[in-house]
């Protein structure tokens, strides 16, 4: 694991060098997160009843997304093992001593985390000292707020297991961006509208999905729409998706790489 370890560090510090890209980041977290709590606002207005989560759950929800947005999207942190693939450079990693998969999942790992550690603090700062109902709020108790904890980085590898799936299907497609796998998994992860607002049948579904896994647990437990026992289970559905997506990208990853054809050299 030491080479692992060594490949992290060397990602994430090199992810703190791009400060400029992290500020105009911030600034579309920002203004992302109010056009959504003020449009969100307009509709409970009308009626608070009819939404399945109260407002100031919902408020905790969007703040804790945009403040930990690069650690769970779906996109934007895999542009390099893509372009691996696509531009035929693969065949250089097939020489080097390390795992590919491992080694993608390091690296992307290191590039959400130094991404996360230059946007988080700013946003949680602001969200706090805002006048209510448009502040976020710490969770219910130190249960509920252990839970979030652990939840986070199984989200984490969740949503990078799943990732390196995408990737991978550029072996295939030679494509280097796949928007059906981004867009599948940032509506069905709760990313553009929480999974409790979907119609009740596809809730039941989309919470057993491996999308569920994402962001939308972390996020649901320190809002405190899921607490208790409920939060239990959900982190057990979080490791469980993980290992099935680890298991499957490795299988894939092998039998991708027997279509690799290196020509000339």
């Amino acid at each position: 694991m030491k080479k692992y370890a060594a490949l992290f560090r060397i990602r994430f510090i090199n992810g703190l060098q791009y400060r400029a890209a992290a500020l105009a980041g911030l600034v579309t977290q920002f203004a992302w997160g109010f056009m959504e709590i003020l449009a969100f606002s307009a509709f409970y207005r009308a009626n608070p009843a009819a939404f399945p989560m109260e407002f100031s759950h919902l408020v905790s929800y969007i703040w804790i997304k945009e403040a930990f947005l690069a650690l769970f999207m779906p996109y934007g942190v895999g542009e390099n093992a893509v372009e691996t693939i696509v531009s035929g450079n693969i065949s250089y990693d097939l020489a080097r001593p390390m795992d590919i998969y491992n080694r993608w999942f390091f690296e992307t790992i290191a590039n959400r985390v130094s991404r996360t550690t230059l946007r988080c603090a700013p946003i949680l700062i602001v969200a706090f000292i805002l006048p209510p109902p448009f502040r976020l709020v710490l969770p219910s108790d130190l249960f509920q707020f252990s839970m979030f904890i652990i939840s986070v980085p199984i989200a984490m590898f969740a949503v990078t297991a799943y990732c390196l799936i995408d990737y991978m299907s550029a072996f295939y497609t030679m494509s280097r961006y796949n928007v059906i796998f981004v867009i599948l998994a940032d509506f069905l992860s709760g990313g553009y509208v929480p999974i409790p607002f979907f119609p009740e049948p596809f809730r039941k579904i989309a919470e057993l999905l491996p999308f569920a896994a994402m962001q939308n647990m972390p996020l649901r437990i320190y809002s405190g729409d899921i607490a208790g026992m409920d939060a239990i289970y959900g982190i057990g559905l979080q490791l469980f998706w993980v290992l099935v997506m680890l298991i499957f990208g490795k299988l894939l990853m092998k039998h991708s790489l027997k279509r690799v054809v290196a020509q000339g050299g």
